[in-house]
């Protein structure tokens, strides 16, 4: 109890010193700490989060500020985000319409999900660009801890896209061997 006290009072002590009053919200989810732009607050899940610290070098301090400015970086894009929504809302419904398979084995539903990735990972960028600007400013978590967290958060969304544009590649090539 007393470690899930720590955690929301690092993440709040860090929206307070950058000056932002976002709802946080605990929740069960998965998912360590997000940003939710339709609703304009930070989520996050006191589980995944002390799985995180448990396997991370970084200081659990360190490595929750550094988490928590890079989400109150989404929120400073919130208006770039919310005019994503549209899309984002039919690549959705495609995910709920068809099946991993067939996503994966149609070369138009495979570039949905190219596109979602590469949505994200501009809108991650864009975050910890923003992430950074609010550290220079408040000095809110020593560098080396901010650039390891970047890293680590960036590199799990250029590894996804990664892998669905090595898949999308040879379904291309497959494709247009199929046509010659």
């Amino acid at each position: 109890m007393k470690e899930r006290n720590q955690i929301q009072q690092w993440i709040q002590s860090t929206m307070d010193a950058v000056g932002m009053d976002i709802e946080l919200k605990q929740m069960n989810n998965g998912i360590n700490m997000s940003y939710n732009f339709i609703f304009n607050n930070v989520g996050y899940d006191v589980k995944r989060v002390q799985e995180v610290l448990a396997e991370t070098p970084i200081s659990p301090e360190a490595y929750i500020k550094a988490l928590t400015i890079h989400e109150l970086g989404h929120a400073v894009d919130r208006k770039a985000l919310m005019a994503s929504l549209e899309r984002t809302i039919e690549i959705f419904e495609m995910k709920k319409s068809y099946s991993l398979k067939e996503q994966y084995s149609d070369i138009k539903l495979l570039g949905m999900l190219i596109e979602e990735h590469l949505m994200n990972i501009a809108f991650e960028e864009t975050a910890w660009a923003n992430a950074e600007i609010m550290n220079k400013k408040f000095a809110i978590v020593d560098w080396q801890s901010f650039e390891q967290v970047k890293a680590q958060g960036l590199a799990t969304y250029h590894h996804l896209y990664e892998r669905d544009l090595t898949l999308y590649n040879k379904l291309l090539a497959e494709q247009s061997e199929q046509i010659a």
